[in-house]
């Protein structure tokens, strides 16, 4: 229940403290924007180690609402051990993104203030998200989130790819978003309510006859609106576009923070209102995680790309993470969120690798362009493959526990054909993976990158790597969170 002798506000407190930091940002870097490119410079790295410190500070203030559940807006926001744990994610993640762009930015003239304020601006969307308790808070931090990245997707305005990146993710999010409302229309229309705990409570006693033919079609709608937030098939169609045709910081950024908070808001949805309606959305979800799993892994296997292959990467990974949802149960969701949590590290580390994939000053992105990478970059190499074969399921990196606890889940609850598949797509996954180990370190560089790399982004990668391996030898913090995290969701 929750706590009544906390003062209202205190439940929203990270995200109100993000709100007054993006004003804050936005008038420091108005007033302080001289119009010369020197000076751009200089606000924009101003503006983006303060968004980091403030993303760093949100983590601190998240950590501290930890234990109890609070809710606050008149019950339209609520804060539990699973919000903790998933805004934890996103925030780090967020972090990491910011870390890795500053470089990119500068070197490519992209060097403007506006960049990092919508980043946090996307942050306090997925906290919202995150959050929501009800269909109207859900939809507000969803299109605060999404408002953000189209315009981060378009960044590079002089670039024909970023602009039609951001233009193709703008038509296809607005259908998305329709189909969703659509669907929240139809579930309001027959449930009489918006609330998630109301629902909740009138789902319970249903009876043998179910929720009714309409409920249901306002349930798939919902879905398919979700599915294309975390680009699950086969809602996926704008995902390989997008990533190869946004600045590069801008698709590590879409294939980490985001993802999360789309699958920790699909999770909240179906296990909080939609839990006791198992039976009529499961299949749904078996569906859209099976054809992931497929298309992620076969799809990936021609891409010369890496960003693409990243892309499908991603799909393949939404489909493993889905196996958890489609359990329906406390493992399952533990799963999950143990997932969640390997791949933000996996990914911000193959992310900033792919950044260092620079000739002549210019970014190239072909997987041929990292041959000879083993020779010429060691240390990169070194952490590049630790992330590939972490992602591949390769014992004893984090990336295999990961999967394990999915397909423990999976085949505890007698889904085995949904671990089967699982387990034969991560090994169809596992070539593409494997095969840009054997180009870096097999094959000879006619043109080697340069030399140089940020310094952010060499600790980052040490960091993330040492994380990966190290997971092993000690995963009871994270384990133990997710639990209670997972425990959080199914007690409210």
């Amino acid at each position: 229940m929750p706590n009544t002798h906390v003062p209202e506000l205190i439940p929203a407190l990270p995200e109100l403290f993000l709100a007054v930091i993006i004003m804050a940002l936005l008038m420091f870097g108005v007033f302080r924007k001289g119009g010369r490119d020197e000076q751009d410079v200089t606000t924009f790295r101003y503006v983006t180690y303060m968004s980091i410190i403030a993303l760093l500070l949100a983590v601190l203030l998240t950590t501290l609402l930890a234990g109890e559940r609070l809710v606050t807006f008149g019950s339209m926001f609520v804060s539990d051990g699973y919000a903790v744990f998933c805004k934890v994610l996103v925030l780090l993640a967020s972090t990491g993104s910011l870390v890795i762009a500053k470089g990119f930015m500068e070197r490519h003239s992209l060097a403007r203030f506006e960049f990092p304020v919508l980043v946090v601006f996307a942050t306090l969307g997925m906290l919202m998200m995150i959050s929501a308790n009800d269909m109207i808070s859900l939809y507000l931090g969803l299109e605060m989130q999404s408002l953000s990245l189209y315009i981060i997707a378009a960044f590079q305005r002089d670039d024909t790819r970023s602009t039609e990146a951001g233009l193709k993710y703008f038509v296809l999010g607005a259908v998305a978003s329709g189909m969703l409302l659509y669907g929240m229309s139809l579930v309001y229309g027959f449930a009489g309510t918006t609330s998630f705990e109301v629902m909740a409570k009138m789902f319970t006693n249903t009876g043998p006859e179910g929720p009714g033919t309409g409920m249901i079609f306002g349930i798939v709608f919902i879905l398919a609106g979700l599915a294309f937030k975390v680009s699950a098939v086969p809602f996926h169609m704008w995902t390989p576009d997008v990533y190869e045709g946004a600045p590069t910081p801008v698709t590590a950024f879409f294939a980490i923070a985001p993802k999360i908070a789309g699958m920790a808001l699909f999770i909240r949805v179906m296990v909080g209102p939609f839990g006791d309606l198992l039976a009529q959305w499961q299949q749904i979800v078996v569906f859209i995680s099976i054809a992931s799993m497929i298309l992620g892994s076969f799809a990936a296997l021609n891409q010369r790309n890496i960003k693409r292959l990243m892309a499908y990467s991603s799909i393949g990974h939404v489909g493993y993470a889905l196996i958890g949802l489609s359990v329906g149960s406390e493992a399952g969701i533990r799963a999950v969120l143990i997932y969640l949590a390997i791949y933000v590290f996996m990914n911000i580390g193959t992310f900033a690798c792919i950044l260092c994939m620079r000739r002549g000053g210019r970014m190239v992105e072909g997987i041929d362009d990292l041959a000879g990478l083993g020779k010429t970059h060691p240390m990169i190499a070194l952490a590049l493959a630790i992330f590939m074969f972490s992602m591949a399921g390769i014992p004893p990196l984090a990336g295999f526990f990961g999967k394990l606890y999915i397909f423990q889940a999976a085949i505890a609850t007698e889904l085995y054909t949904l671990a089967i598949i699982g387990v034969l797509t991560s090994v169809v996954g596992a070539f593409y993976y494997l095969r840009i180990i054997r180009i870096m370190y097999f094959d000879d560089a006619e043109d080697p990158l340069d030399q140089s790399i940020d310094r952010e982004i060499g600790a980052l990668l040490t960091l993330t790597g040492i994380l990966i391996l190290a997971f092993i030898a000690y995963p009871e913090p994270l384990v133990s969170s997710a639990a209670a995290a997972a425990a959080s969701l199914f007690s409210s």
